[in-house]
């Protein structure tokens, strides 16, 4: 992956080749609140570059330029206290997972950023290869690339680790606004055979008071819909959580004549956003399908390989 660029001190990423489509790095999780000097920037960086997006931030919900926008979405746990958060926005199911982890033994707290933590989350994220019905990306990776990873926007970064007899087997990285409104879960990844304890639920809560504790509003969750798919396992886990679906504008700023091409084609989110989602959800079956199959015969040959 290409280095970003800098503009009007933003670092910026550009990604795609016949489309070429940038956004600042860190981008859902670090806001413009002038976009004007970065589009002027980038219309004069020597790069080029079809299209610039960009979204606003919570709570800011009604459009604020006049550039060409699209809805996009969060999933967001507004904030006010977590007794709040604990009595109120979560159902007893909820909490009693929560409280399982504890019970199980499993210690849950914020950890400094170091290579004892880079070493547990290689760990973690070595597992398993297949993580919700798909390839793991992060399987296998070493530890330097892990730091790597992991290292970016360490001066907005809260890091929490869930222990098991001193193994680090769950962790969230939160990465909070430049305003300190908001703050998204960049990673949140437990390990598959420790899911008994609950350490995802755990985690959960020790990010909101970590959002208590530092006056942060938002628990950002990502995204509550992806595209035309409305729901899913994880979409019921964010909401069992108190997560909800918070509309937001997204920008999509032209600047080449292929970018305006691309943005009146509808093209700019890729060809599969054209597919129907019956046959995009039959695809994913069928990928997870040869996902288990695959990797439950590779354990067979030659041993358990996560």
């Amino acid at each position: 992956m290409k280095s970003p660029i800098k503009i009007s001190e933003r670092e910026i990423k550009v990604q795609g080749k016949l489309l070429r489509i940038a956004r600042i790095h860190g981008d859902k999780y670090r806001f413009l609140d002038n976009p004007e000097p970065v589009i002027e920037g980038l219309r004069k960086c020597g790069n080029r570059i079809d299209i610039f997006t960009f979204i606003q931030k919570l709570p800011e919900t009604e459009p604020k330029y006049r550039y060409p926008m699209e809805w996009d979405n969060f999933a967001a746990l507004p904030i006010t206290t977590y007794d709040n958060w604990w009595t109120k926005q979560i159902d007893n199911k909820t909490r009693n997972m929560a409280r399982r982890a504890e019970k199980k033994g499993v210690v849950i707290r914020e950890v400094p950023f170091d290579d004892a933590l880079v070493k547990g989350i290689q760990e973690v994220y070595s597992e398993s290869r297949v993580r919700q019905g798909t390839q793991n990306s992060h399987y296998g990776k070493d530890f330097e690339t892990v730091y790597r990873e992991e290292a970016t926007h360490l001066d907005c970064s809260v890091f929490i680790g869930a222990y098991f007899e001193d193994s680090l087997i769950g962790f969230i990285k939160l990465v909070y606004d430049e305003t300190q409104t908001q703050a998204g879960l960049m990673n949140i990844v437990s390990m598959v055979r420790h899911r008994d304890k609950g350490p995802t639920n755990a985690l959960i809560a020790q990010a909101v008071r970590s959002c208590t504790d530092r006056g942060i509003r938002y628990l950002v969750y990502s995204n509550f819909a992806y595209g035309k798919k409305v729901r899913s396992s994880l979409t019921d886990f964010k909401e069992n959580n108190g997560f909800q679906k918070i509309d937001v504008p997204r920008y999509y700023v032209p600047l080449t004549l292929t970018g305006r091409a691309a943005l009146g084609l509808g093209v700019h989110h890729g060809f599969v956003r054209l597919v129907p989602e019956p046959i995009l959800e039959r695809l994913r079956s069928l990928r997870k399908s040869w996902y288990n199959y695959k990797f439950h015969s590779e354990m067979k040959l030659g041993g358990d390989l996560s």
